[in-house]
């Protein structure tokens, strides 16, 4: 059972709120159309986690509308990936916004107070795979999860991971992000007793091919537990760990 819906039925049970008011919010219209976006409202009900506005390709106008039209449904954050400066600024003059410059990232609203299970561990082989951490790491965030982060921990200087031996333990997921060889998600998922999410980046010399030699080797992990997500894609990596960061959590009724 997802989140939304449990909370849902906490408050008829809590007597918060009536069983028609908690009819009211299921029955609710599940998309709003507004001509250039169809906005899905049910998702959180059916996902346990709002939709969020993928910002690359969209006009500033765009997202304003797509936007209004969720706080109007009741919707208190929300996350704009892959959102320019320059429309992040034009955003900004009409809904106050929280903008992310290294993750191009934008938040609407106040993040929610953590209420997974435990940790997410965000993992960086070296410096110039944080934007795609940032990205994991605010999304995490933003769907109520605390979030470790551990960057420049990669295998060219393994003592800097294991430095780290304590967090990556406590961690209920990982998220190992690397561009290169990737060999990172092998390392810490040989190391980690919870699920690891492999992230590879397009960071490299030319036979990196834009991230595909990273891929190729996550795929091919010798490690038992770790999953693969596009490369770059650290939006992703950062919603699938909040998903099982949250379902024991939602088991626990």
């Amino acid at each position: 059972m997802n989140n939304e819906t449990k909370r849902i039925l906490e408050a008829v049970r809590d007597g918060k709120i009536s069983v028609d008011e908690a009819l009211l919010q299921i029955k609710t219209e599940p998309f709003t159309d507004i001509g250039y976006a169809k906005v899905d409202l049910h998702r959180k009900i059916r996902q346990g986690m709002a939709e969020v506005i993928y910002g690359a390709g969209k006009t500033p106008e765009q997202i304003i509308g797509i936007a209004r039209t969720m706080i109007g449904k009741g919707q208190n954050t929300i996350l704009i990936t892959r959102l320019s400066s320059d429309a992040a600024k034009e955003i900004f003059k009409d809904i106050p916004l929280r903008y992310e410059a290294v993750a191009r990232v934008g938040i609407i609203g106040t993040l929610p107070e953590p209420d997974g299970m435990g940790k997410i561990v965000v993992a960086t082989g070296g410096t110039s795979d944080i934007p795609v951490a940032e990205e994991a790491a605010l999304t995490a965030e933003v769907f109520g999860n605390q979030v470790l982060r551990l960057y420049d921990v990669g295998v060219a200087g393994l003592h800097r991971l294991l430095a780290h031996l304590e967090e990556i333990m406590s961690a209920s997921v990982i998220i190992a992000i690397a561009g290169m060889e990737g060999a990172l998600a092998s390392v810490i998922g040989g190391l980690a007793d919870c699920p690891v999410i492999a992230v590879p980046t397009s960071v490299g010399y030319g036979a990196a091919f834009g991230g595909v030699s990273a891929l190729l080797s996550m795929l091919n992990s010798c490690a038992s537990g770790v999953s693969v997500v596009n490369i770059d894609n650290g939006f992703g990596a950062g919603y699938l760990a909040s998903m099982i960061n949250h379902m024991a959590a939602g088991k626990e009724l």
